[in-house]
This record gives structure tokens, sequence and C-alpha cells, in this order.
């Protein structure tokens, strides 16, 4: 039986306007009721028509096990309906109330080390816990059943930032869990005693009643054993996602359902990218991490979750209008990162710009966390460069519903080889898997060059240069895949640590890089890791830290592009390029950071036919992307510095900025501008 079509973005109430959605979370629950309408007269001034509703209400809504109170809900939702404001409405299980885990203690996470994680933070219960999912789909149930034909009701918002804090738990529920996900995937104990090596210390399984989650332990616990552990902890959260999902489809099947992914940083205990069938379109909360790839670490994880999203449109769930509560110090935004950091996730493809919050709180953990409005209310400068942003999203109305153009280049992303790459028991445990890919990032960004950032798995075809940065952990069929991708006309380039295991965290025997080997045409007998206070150069002045090899070139058809300079393998090569089929195959043996990355993909990019669309004085400065729809096209300039800028030479309709009088299109320090091309 064929299931029935779901709606794939929001279903706009009939007196909110269309084009793109605009607003905050909103909890109402936090302030006596005379501010509510004063929220309403205030959002109406600053754009916004769309609010995510109840996130942490549950306790509010459900104060003692049979007790319900919704009066309030449904006030606030009928407010927000009379002001053309539309709801994103959440299911409240996010956090469960006190009377739950006063009365079952039992679903409360449990850590590697035995220790309870009780309440009194958020977000306290374990994934696989039949007692939790219980209440929780219960109170899914009645909300769906409450608020079905609510005229305000634009999508159902699934939990909150699932796995956030609780994507490990290590208590019975969940070994009888994890059991019944290996069964699932082995079928066989053989098959699972195989793919865990379990020959290595004595640890082969006779019953599966034998194995466990990966506690504390004397020392490294089965290296697939965590690995799986960390795709089993992955599917668990799915799962719960997937059931409160099906209520609300049976309920509501007009309405879309999503969940907030957290597609940033270090968050990746979640393989969003599988995650993302379960849902009607995507959602994702980012927050800005200070330091010198901080704007391009956004633009990266913008970039994902569009490609994620599968092109179609996604929803900007949260982000700040200026600093958190949460980091070691918490920096204020600068003039202009609020809309340049908001204009950047829509050019990456989101119809829908929220913030966390839109009231600041008074108490609680995250009070001193920016809002819409802040402490000093609706006089004070966030504030009105929050309705400044309003305005702008209303001037790109003609934005909405277009997707992400194709970029000429691509890096590739692989939830299990960060996972795997980052493991214990390495050559190093320096290794960065995100930190690598980011500077490739950063990298075609100072070239000005438009990448895709795409799941492992993507077509490729469409794409001149694809860059897999330290890509470790590569099945047969993915190696395949990548052979015939330069065959074809493509131009491949990878890292070290890349193609050295299969699914199973299993080394590839004959020397590295293992699966990859014979593509690349070079073969490495042993690693030969950095020191921290360690470095070598390359081709004379780009240095080198963290990883070295000495790498042996196996064919006629390798091209030596650049040699170590110094320390134990000066003079071997560094970065070599194989002419393959109609493509080529490059390999980076070392870790260059972004500045020495972008000098060594200047000349690879070339190779493979790639250039910059920009003018020669924006290249670096500025970001481009494009979205379309048919043969309309619309360019995002996003000014990556604090100096200002000009581009030139783009014909089009300005919709975000003024053009000169010679039409050339200025941006200010951090500014962005949009244009409608000709």
């Amino acid at each position: 039986m064929t299931p029935p079509a779901r709606p794939q973005w929001l279903r706009r109430p009939d007196n909110v306007a269309p084009g793109l959605a605009y607003g905050a979370d909103y909890n109402p629950e936090q302030w006596p009721r005379e501010v509510w309408r004063d929220d309403v007269r205030l959002m109406r001034e600053a754009g916004v028509n769309i609010v995510s509703l109840a996130i942490f209400s549950w306790a509010k809504l459900q104060p003692a096990e049979d007790t319900w109170r919704f009066g309030w809900l449904d006030e606030v939702m009928g407010l927000l309906y009379d002001n053309g404001i539309a709801v994103d409405l959440a299911t409240a299980t996010a956090s469960p109330p006190p009377w739950l885990t006063a009365k079952h203690p039992e679903i409360l996470p449990v850590n590697a080390r035995g220790e309870t994680v009780w309440p009194g933070g958020r977000q306290h219960w374990r994934p696989t816990s039949p007692i939790f999912r219980e209440h929780a789909l219960a109170l899914v149930d009645k909300m769906a059943a409450r608020y079905a034909d609510h005229p305000a009701l634009t999508a159902w918002h699934v939990s909150n930032e699932l796995g956030c804090h609780n994507v490990y738990d290590y208590s019975d529920d969940a070994a009888r869990a994890f059991r019944d996900w290996l069964r699932d995937r082995y079928a066989t104990l053989d098959a699972l005693n195989h793919a865990w090596g379990t020959a290595f210390w004595s640890q082969e399984y006779s019953d599966w009643a034998q194995i466990l989650p990966p506690r504390l332990a004397a020392t490294h616990p089965n290296p697939t054993q965590q690995l799986d552990f960390k795709r089993f902890s992955s599917d668990a959260l799915r799962q719960h996602l997937r059931a409160e999902r099906d209520i609300l489809h049976r309920h509501t099947p007009d309405v879309p359902v999503t969940t907030n992914f957290m597609i940033m940083g270090g968050t990746k205990g979640m393989d969003y990218a599988a995650w993302a069938a379960d849902i009607d379109f995507v959602s994702n909360d980012h927050y800005v991490e200070p330091g010198p790839q901080a704007f391009d670490e956004l633009s990266f994880s913008a970039n994902l979750t569009g490609n994620i999203a599968g092109g179609r449109p996604w929803f900007l769930m949260e982000h700040s209008t200026s600093a958190v509560n949460w980091q070691p110090v918490n920096v204020a935004k600068k003039p202009g990162e609020l809309a340049r950091d908001s204009l950047t996730h829509v050019a990456h493809g989101a119809d829908a710009v929220c913030f966390f919050q839109w009231r600041q709180s008074a108490a609680g953990a995250e009070k001193y966390h920016s809002a819409m409005v802040p402490h000093a209310g609706e006089d004070s400068d966030v504030f009105r460069a929050a309705g400044a942003l309003g305005a702008t999203l209303r001037d790109l109305a003609p934005v909405a519903g277009t997707t992400r153009e194709q970029a000429p280049a691509a890096i590739v992303f692989h939830w299990d080889s960060w996972w795997a790459a980052e493991a214990d028991s390495h050559p190093t445990d320096r290794l960065r898997y995100r930190q690598e890919a980011l500077d490739w990032y950063t990298a075609l960004l100072n070239l000005g060059i438009r990448a895709d950032v795409v799941p492992l798995g993507t077509a490729l075809d469409g794409y001149s240069l694809v860059v897999a940065p330290m890509l470790h952990m590569v099945s047969a069929p993915a190696a395949k895949e990548l052979q015939a991708y330069a065959e074809s006309g493509g131009h491949l380039v990878t890292t070290y640590f890349s193609g050295i295991v299969d699914e199973h965290d299993h080394v590839w025997l004959g020397g590295h890089p293992g699966a990859l080997r014979d593509l690349l045409g070079v073969r490495v007998e042993e690693f030969a890791p950095l020191l921290d206070t360690e470095s070598v150069t390359v081709d004379g002045d780009l240095a080198a830290t963290l990883w070295t090899e000495r790498v042996q070139v196996t064919g006629s058809d390798v091209a030596v592009l650049s040699r170590y300079a110094g320390g134990e393998h000066a003079g071997h090569p560094a970065v070599t390029r194989r002419a393959v089929g109609a493509g080529s195959a490059a390999y980076v043996s070392t870790r260059l950071g972004a500045q020495g990355v972008t000098a060594i993909l200047a000349g690879l990019a070339e190779a493979a036919g790639v250039t910059s669309e920009l003018p020669a004085e924006a290249r670096g400065a500025v970001e481009l992307t494009v979205r379309h729809r048919g043969r309309e096209r619309f360019a995002f300039l996003v000014n990556r510095t604090d100096q200002p800028t000009t581009v030139t030479g783009l014909p089009g309709e300005a919709l975000v900025g003024t053009r000169g009088p010679d039409g050339e299109l200025p941006l200010a320090p951090r500014g962005a501008a949009v244009l409608r091309l000709a």
C-alpha cells in the first residue's frame, strides 16, 4: 500500500501573507497574562508571522498525572491567530514534569559510569524507556486531538533538539534495545562476532544477553561496539521521533511535521542525513561559535542543512539575536551580524528564520541568552535590528519557495567517518574530522568558489570538483562510486586518514589509504602523526601539523604536486594527483590548515576547470550563493569580513542593498545584498 502523500512545507493560515516566515520560540507561560497582548503588538511591529509554542510546557499542560490544563494555551493560540501569527506547535515532550520523574525514576538516563542523570536541567529521559514513551505519546495524542483543526496551526514540532543532552544512555532499557538493534543489524551472533572482531581480547559472545552498551571499562571498549552504539543511539532517538510523528500524522494528515536538528559545531551524536527522511521538512538550530572561522562555520552548517533537506525549503528554528549563555565567554554580536547571519541561512535554502527566543527570560538557566525583545525592552538596538530584519525578509518574498542552485564543487560529509575517526586507541587523539572539512570549506570561500556540503551517498556526477576530507570509513561500494566519479570526468580530492577502514571499522589491509589506495595511486606503510610541539613544511613555506606520512607513488600516471621540505619525510611526496579516466584523484597527506589548503586547492581547482564566478576584487571577501526557480535566479552576496567591500560586474535588480552610481554594489562590514539576476 502506498503511503499518503505528506505536505512538504508549512500549512499557511488564511490570514498570514505568503513569503518567508519570521519569528521565534515563544514562551508565554513564563510571563503574566498582561504581557501577552504587548507581545503580539511588538511581534506585528517587528514583522513576526510565526512562533514556535509550548516547547517546554509539559508541566504547565499536565501538572499532575490526571490533571490537564489547556486553557492558557487555547487563549494564546487564539491571540496569535487573531494577529496574523502562525504557530509551529511543539509536542511539549522535551522535558518530563517533576511528577513523572518522581513516580517513575526509572525513566532517567544513566551515564557510562552507571550514575543516574537527575532532574533539574532538561531532557532527563531515556530514549528507550517504554514508560517515558507511554506518557509522552499520551501527551502528543491529547495535543494533536485538541489542536488538529486550529486555524493558527502551521506545523508540528516534535520534542526539541532531540539528543542534545540524552543521546547516550547506558541504562538497562538501553541495553535491551541495543541488543534488539544488533539482532536486526547482524541477524546472527557469528556475524556480530566477525563485525566486532571479538577474537581480540577474548570477547567472543555466545548469547545475545551477554552484550552490553560500552559502559565504563578497564581500558578502551571494543571499537566496533562503540561505533555501533553511536549508530544505535542515533537510531533510538529516530524511533522516538517516528513514534510522535505517526500520532501527529494520524490526527492531522495535512499538517507537516518537523523536529529541530542541531547541525553546528560539536553536535555529532545524531546522523541527521538519515533522519531527514522521517520528517516532512528539515529544521535546524544553529549558534555561532566565536573564533576565526565563526562565519565560515555558520555557512558550512547552513550549507549542509540545505543539502540534507534535498533542495526543499527548510526552517531555521533557532539562532541568536546576540550573545548566548552557555559558552565560556558569551560574546555579543557585532553590528550587522544579526542580519548577515540570518541572510546566510536564507541563502542556503531557509524559508523561515527564527530566534531563540522572543522575550528574554527574567529567570531560569537561559536568562542571559539574548532574545528579540531583550531585558532592555523595545527601546534597544537588538529589537530595532530585529525589526529591520523583518522588513528585509518581507522584501525577499520573491525568494520564498526557490531552491539552492547546485554549485560546481562539493565537500562530502559522513557521520560514520566522524564517529570512527575520533574514536580512542588511534594514532593520535588530536584528529578533528569536522574541523578538517571546515578548513577545506574555508579554502573554497577564500578562492571565491561556490561549493555544496553534501552527505556521503549524494549523487556526485554534477560536480566538477569533490573534496572528501578525512573520509576515514569507506565501504567497498563507496570506493567503487568514488572510482566511477573520477573515471567519468570528476576530480576527487581526499586527505590523510581516508579510506582506512570498512563499515565495520576493520582496517583495509595491504597498505594505506586502504580502500582508496589504487584510485589514488599511492601507498603508505605507516602513519607518522606529529606531537603538539612539532611541525614540518611543505614546499618550503606551508606549515604542516598533526599528521605526516611517507607516501610512495605506485603509478606512472601520478604527479607529485608538493613535497615535504622538512622533517623525517623531507623530499617525499606530500600532495599527489593521479589521472583517472577523464578525471583525477588527488591526495593530501598532512594537515595544512585553512590557509595552507587554500594554496593547494587553487591549483587543484584550476586543473578541474573550476573557477570563481565573483569579480577578482571580491574573491575571498564575499561568499556567493544562488537560489533559483526555473530560469529565475537570486544571488546572495555576503561580506565575510569586518571591512567594507564592493562587488562589480554582476547585473540584476537589488532586492537587498543599493547599487552605486556606476552599478557597483557596496557591502558594509558584515553586510549582505541580494540580487535578482538578469
